[in-house]
């Protein structure tokens, strides 16, 4: 049976993660020169609210749009998920990229 990856996490860490990811979100958005309604439009989604709500950490880019915000930001979709992976399912990415630097998802 699958369980949401976070769903081991409690509601405080799972918050900071997604508020990073939030933020680093926002970032690849302010660095490809969007504007939150310009990336909604981008990635096919009807409110540029969804865009903000992610931006806030309170929700998360559906699986099916990875390619299409990564396109939008004009980065490498697999640079993207993995980056993304870090702050989504920080267990996989773990595991996946044990070499890799993890202070961006666990916070330190």
């Amino acid at each position: 049976m699958y369980t949401h990856p976070q769903q081991t996490m409690d509601s405080e860490q799972v918050l900071q993660l997604r508020q990073r990811a939030g933020r680093w979100l926002r970032i690849l958005r302010e660095n490809s020169g969007l504007s939150q309604r310009q990336l909604a439009k981008a990635v096919g989604v009807d409110y540029y609210t969804f865009i903000s709500q992610i931006e806030a950490g309170r929700g998360r880019i559906p699986p099916e749009r990875y390619a299409a915000f990564a396109r939008a930001y004009n980065v490498e979709p697999r640079f993207f998920v993995r980056e993304l992976m870090r702050y989504y399912d920080p267990v996989t990415h773990g595991i996946l990229f044990p070499d890799s630097d993890h202070s961006t998802a666990n916070g330190a």
